[in-house]
């Protein structure tokens, strides 16, 4: 089988397409072929950054896919060959991240994809649709679980709209009952917000995004959905209502300068977390996540508000290029291709 993989941290260049066998599945794993390979933040992220040590001597990149159960190993009885599935974490082990004809993994980390969802849906879920899902249960007196009808009565600002997290967000929000209002840079991602389903979109370049927001949520926003906190921290503060939450997933700034007295009267609750720290809490999420899938609630397309870009195995350096220069859409990679 064909496989990408790098041996050292450094620039797109440093991934390699090689050569290896088909991988044999152990107890408890299944293998996958895989029809579509999706590219995150975080895969350029681990193959390029110094502070991140090399997990082993060589990396095969990206968490999350779409593709069919090709072998189950023993023990398994959730899956059978055939079998049409979403997975996430992939490259959480040796040599079994998505980007690869085949990939062997625990059954737990892979979901059924249901039949009316594409290998490019599933390509899409895993990091951005749980980072999404996380980021909207963490309030307070919320839920932790999504369900239709969880966040009703629940108005949710998603920055960065247009994004893959903020796109999750929109759908996932929706689906559960609450107004979705999301802010975006301009006309174009305003189509896409709005194509994913946001009930009110707000470009933060033009006019007064504060006064627009509160023109919708007059007595403020109960979850902040947030990926530039350091950028929107004054944005957030305006509009958040009191005993509000501010859940940051990402930010490109290493540093926030919070107000404290403000933040003391508004009794804000900052979430910041990292996705893999609670697998149980994963878990879940990627069942809510499915059944999300499963009604509808997770298509992707332009016509869904996530264009997909798409790349051959061989050119998964320019997928990772593409990612790492903020390419508006979902960026997968074909491994049959």
């Amino acid at each position: 089988m064909r496989a990408v993989l790098y041996r050292e941290i450094g620039a797109p260049s440093v991934l390699e397409l090689v050569e290896r066998d088909v991988p044999e599945p152990g107890p408890g794993e299944v293998r996958v072929r895989v029809h579509v390979s999706g590219v995150n933040p975080t895969d350029w992220r681990a193959r390029s950054t110094p502070a991140w040590p090399m997990p082993y001597p060589e990396v095969i990149p990206h968490h999350d896919g779409g593709g069919v159960i090709d072998a189950v190993g023993p023990g398994v009885e959730s899956f059978a060959p055939g079998d049409r599935v979403w997975v996430t974490l992939a490259a959480g082990g040796h040599m079994s991240g998505t980007a690869q004809e085949f990939t062997v993994l625990p059954a737990s980390l892979v979901r059924a994809l249901p039949e009316n969802a594409s290998f490019e849906v599933g390509a899409s879920l895993g990091v951005p649709a749980l980072t999404a899902h996380r980021a909207l249960t963490v309030a307070e007196n919320g839920p932790r679980r999504l369900a239709p009808k969880a966040l009703d009565g629940t108005t949710v600002l998603v920055t960065g709209g247009a994004g893959a997290v903020g796109h999750a967000a929109i759908q996932l929000a929706r689906w559960a009952g609450a107004t979705v209002i999301t802010t975006v840079s301009g006309p174009e991602k305003a189509a896409l917000a709005t194509a994913a389903g946001a009930h009110h979109v707000v470009d933060y370049r033009e006019g007064d995004p504060a006064a627009e927001i509160r023109a919708v949520a007059e007595d403020g926003v109960d979850v902040v959905v947030e990926v530039a906190v350091a950028r929107n921290i004054d944005l957030d503060l305006a509009v958040l209502k009191s005993n509000g939450t501010i859940a940051v997933y990402a930010d490109d700034s290493p540093k926030v300068e919070l107000d404290i007295l403000r933040n003391l009267r508004l009794n804000t609750r900052f979430q910041f977390f990292v996705l893999f720290a609670d697998l149980d809490r994963m878990a879940a999420a990627a069942d809510d996540v499915t059944e999300a899938v499963r009604d509808g609630a997770m298509g992707v397309g332009t016509e869904h508000g996530l264009p997909i870009i798409r790349f051959p195995l061989a050119e998964t350096a320019a997928a990772h290029t593409a990612v790492q220069d903020h390419a508006v859409g979902k960026v997968v990679v074909d491994p049959t291709a």
